[in-house]
């Protein structure tokens, strides 16, 4: 066997392998999953198997209902990912360039986030409504934190070396935050922002589920899980786990495309 095809098989087990054990393993808990309830380890009426998850799925799609309260759901959700986004990314930029602000604003933020939002909820339905400012209200309150965190460390990450050396190149303050902390603190930054993307859903869900009128996919699950259709409301789960994982998948690929200089070197590009 050449060089060439032994570097190509190399290369093809390093990618395969991951991917082989991963489908592996899904496929395992799959086959799990479609045998307990029917030997009776579980119920399957409050646990149904996948393929009755999946004949749920293709009459919730095919009855078209649906589609309204997933409009609601990605409205909300993305109004309150922009929203935190915006104010913890603000914030956090404020806090990171300024050591006197931080020591001032810094606990209030930390108490603030320290109350649960389980008990939050319900104050801002109240404030607000039960429709789509209380959802969005609470889904902010959620994602803004991990995005405020990561900016605000973030910025930090330059040592005292780099910035004298920026100080000797007589650089401005914007400069030194253009040219040496917001390239450092643009990979923090992202990966807070995949976080708070999968709790603008978590808060968007709960909100649904809590107002009950609101609509959204929470809410329709919530109906479908009293009616014990668990079929249905097993469908809805799945797919708000699919639109998160697609909507993270695309985060991930302009995290890569972005911050490209934080792959290992000769690393492909996926």
């Amino acid at each position: 066997m050449s060089a060439t095809a032994r570097l190509l098989g190399r290369r093809w087990a390093g990618r395969g392998s991951p991917a082989l054990i991963g489908l592996g393993t899904v496929a395992v808990l799959l086959l799990a999953w479609e045998l307990a309830p029917r030997v009776g380890l579980v119920s399957r009426v409050t646990v149904p198997t996948p393929t009755d998850t999946l004949r749920g799925f293709v009459q919730l799609v095919s009855g078209g209902y649906w589609l309204g309260h997933l409009r609601s759901t990605l409205i909300a959700v993305l109004a309150a990912f922009v929203l935190g986004s915006t104010a913890g990314f603000t914030l956090g930029t404020v806090l990171g360039i300024s050591p006197f602000v931080r020591r001032v604003i810094t606990p209030y933020v930390i108490a603030l986030q320290a109350l649960p939002k389980v008990v939050l909820a319900p104050l801002l339905i109240g404030w607000l409504g039960f429709g789509t400012p209380s959802k969005i209200a609470v889904a902010t309150a959620i994602c803004f934190f991990p995005v405020w965190v990561n900016t605000m460390v973030g910025l930090s990450l330059p040592g005292a070396d780099e910035f004298r050396l920026m100080a000797s190149l007589r650089a401005s303050r914007w400069r030194v935050f253009r040219m040496l902390q917001l390239p450092s603190a643009l990979p923090m930054v992202l990966v807070g922002l995949k976080h708070a993307l999968l709790l603008a859903f978590t808060g968007v869900l709960v909100a649904e589920i809590l107002a009950g009128s609101a609509g959204g996919l929470g809410q329709l699950a919530e109906s479908f899980a009293y009616q014990l259709l668990m079929p249905l409301a097993f469908a809805v789960v799945t797919l708000v786990i699919l639109i998160a994982v697609a909507l993270v998948t695309l985060v991930d690929r302009l995290e890569h495309r972005i911050v490209f200089w934080t792959r290992p070197e000769g690393a492909d590009e996926r």
